[in-house]
Formats: structure tokens, sequence, C-alpha cells
């Protein structure tokens, strides 16, 4: 055949089997498509054409890293990549989970890369980072979650870059017991874990995790480094209400949590879970007022809001807002 395509040919009836790429999420291939909406113009980005940002790209394409701004396909890369500012995503590309709302590619990871921690660390020296964020793939397959692998990055990059304070966004370690101790002995300045929507939703959108295990994640690890600093961030646009945020943000006080960012679900595709609604701008503002309301030291609030979007900017006003409490 013409196309280079390996294909394979059965009698009685002819099958087509394209080997060419394995699907990117083969879990969601047979559920049913959704629409995807047209963006409203509040959540419309430009495409990256800066220099900055190919520079960026090249420093993570050689040092041969994954990052959650291509993986996820985040609207803000082109303004973060702009300021250098590339979150790093360890463990490999491949997720053994298998979240609705996720872009991030499914399946059977390939084994660690040990070399990958002092890749991290030599790429945050490289883009000169005074503020980096670590996150990762969900690694069920590891004994310990990749804990471990989240503290020898940890480690790197503190002997490279000294001055630079570091975020892990981690996932929640499900019956891998001690994994948490494992990576706050290396004392990230930062704890982030999302819980990323509401109890009702869970099975729904994020069938492998468990609500209250996240929410109990968070509260440990403030008790194991009571003077770090503990993120969480939600989606909305999935179907849930005011209410059930609200709810959640005083589940999150309860466990102490310092930090809330609040941003738009974007479907990825039309296999993905569906969007219910765009919230406007002037309801994220609402939901920033009432967070602050309930004591988070720090709220980030917008449609393009996400997790690592200003991480360095919002970790100084964490550290300013908690030394005006004092």
């Amino acid at each position: 055949m013409a196309s280079g395509r390996e294909e394979s040919y059965m009698t009685a009836m002819t099958v087509v089997i394209d080997r060419a790429e394995p699907p990117r999420h083969p879990e969601k291939a047979h559920r049913p498509d959704s629409p995807v909406l047209r963006k409203p113009e509040w959540i419309r980005v430009k495409a990256p054409v800066s220099r900055e940002y190919a520079q960026t790209r090249e420093i993570v394409r050689a040092h041969k890293l994954h990052t959650v701004c291509e993986e996820a396909a985040c609207p803000n890369i082109g303004e973060c990549w702009t300021h250098r500012h590339a979150t790093m995503m360890i463990l490999g590309d491949t997720c053994t989970r298998a979240c609705a709302f996720c872009n991030v590619k499914t399946g059977l990871p390939t084994a660690l890369d040990a070399d990958e921690p002092q890749n991290v660390a030599r790429a945050t020296a490289k883009l000169g980072l005074k503020h980096v964020v670590v996150t990762s793939v969900d690694r069920d397959d590891l004994a310990d979650g990749g804990a471990e692998h989240f503290a020898r990055t940890i480690r790197a990059i503190r002997q490279l870059s000294p001055g630079t304070s570091i975020e892990v966004l981690t996932p929640d370690f499900l019956r891998k017991d001690g994994a948490l101790d494992v990576v706050m002995d290396a004392r990230p300045d930062v704890f982030n874990h999302n819980l990323e929507t509401v109890p009702r939703l869970y099975l729904s959108v994020r069938p492998g995790a468990r609500y209250f295990a996240s929410l109990r994640l968070l509260e440990r690890a403030k008790e194991l480094v009571p003077e770090g600093f503990t993120k969480s961030g939600l989606m909305v646009g999935l179907g849930e209400s005011r209410e059930e945020i609200m709810q959640v943000m005083d589940d999150l006080r309860a466990a102490r949590v310092d930090f809330l960012t609040i941003g738009q679900y974007l479907q990825p595709t039309k296999k993905h879970a569906p969007l219910a609604r765009f919230w406007a701008p002037d309801e994220f503002k609402g939901l920033e007022q009432v967070a602050r309301a309930k004591g988070f030291a720090m709220v980030s609030a917008s449609p393009l809001t996400r997790s690592s979007y200003h991480a360095d900017s919002d970790f100084a006003a964490l550290k300013s807002a908690r030394a005006s409490r004092a």
C-alpha cells in the first residue's frame, strides 16, 4: 500500500489494523461522543510564537523531559514558556489512571528513567527558575507510586539551584503506605495535590481516586511539615453547583490548606468528560472572594487558572500573606 502503514487483512471479513501509532486514550475509545463547545472570547489564547517560547522548548527537549504544559494541552503554554516557566512532569509520559477530564496519555508505562531527576535539575538551572513546579503522571504500578523519584528530583534541584523554591504537584499515592512521608522528608516548599472536582462527580470524572483520601493526603502533608505550604485545585464546568464548591472549600480549610486554585475545565476531545458550561469571569471573582473570606491565604480563580499558572509570583504572595498574619 502507498500509505506506508503496517496493515493486515483477514479472510471472510476484511479488517484493517493500523499499527502506525497506539491510541492516546485507549480506555476512552468506546465512550459516546460529546460535542466540544466553542470557547467564549474570554478564554481564547494566542498561538505560541515567541523566541523565548522556542528557547524553552529547546531546553526541555535537550534534557529529554516531559512537561504537563504539552502533555495536558495547557492553554497557557505560550505565556508561561515565553517567561521560561515550564512545569516538569516526571515518572514518564504515560499515566496508569483514566480520569475522564485529562489529556495525558494513558496505558502501560515504561521503566523509570534514572537520569530524570538530574535532568530536571539541569533544566531548572538552565532556565534560571526562581520557582519550579514538578508534577507527574499516576504510577499505580510502582510500589511507592513514584515517591522516591519525587524526593530524588527535589534533592537534585536543591543541589544545582539552592535558591530555587520547589513546588510538587503529586498523585494521591492511593494505597501506598509511607509514600507521602518520603516526599515530605525532601522538604518541598509547596505540596500540591488537586481535588479536581466535587465529591458527587468523582465516580464519573476521577474514578481511580477517592475524595476523602485526597483530602487526608493534604492534611497529612501539613502535619508532616507544618511550616510548609499546601495547595489544591478545582475545575469548574463539569456540572458542579456553587454550593458544592463552597463545601469543598470548607473541607480544604478544615485540612489547613493554604492555597486554592480554581479554573475552567476545557474538554480536550469529544471522548472526554462533557463540558456542562463555561463559568463567566465575574463568577470566578465571586468564588475568589468567598474563598478568601473562608481563610485561604492565597486564591487564584479565573477561567485560565491552572495549578502551576503564575506559580512563582503566587508563591511570593503566599509567603507575604503568611508573614502579614504572623
